[in-house]
């Protein structure tokens, strides 16, 4: 077989940041920032609608910046982890377009 080890599947996504959807509307950035934080350091951390938002809300989008691309691998297992009252779905984001 010619495999090229385990970091071949870590490296394709080649991104640091995640997009984390169906977050819920009572979830707080600082909430996320604790949930993610465990996985790495976090570069930065935006949630949509903001946590001020005076819009009514139905879900919420999250995007992580982490300063480690590993990390941001290892956060795609999250998806289907039920926070506050959903199950939140992590994708890799590329954010160079």
């Amino acid at each position: 077989p010619s495999g090229a080890g385990g970091s071949a599947m870590a490296s394709s996504s080649g991104t640091d940041v995640i997009q984390v959807t169906n977050v819920s509307p009572s979830a707080s950035s600082e909430q996320m920032r604790t949930l993610f934080g465990f996985l790495g350091k976090i570069e930065e951390l935006r949630l949509f609608p903001p946590d001020d938002s005076p819009l009514p809300v139905s879900s919420r989008v999250c995007f992580v910046k982490f300063h480690d691309p590993d990390s941001a691998v290892v956060a795609q297992h999250l998806t289907n982890t039920v926070f506050v009252d959903r199950a939140l779905i992590v994708v890799p984001y590329a954010e160079d377009d």
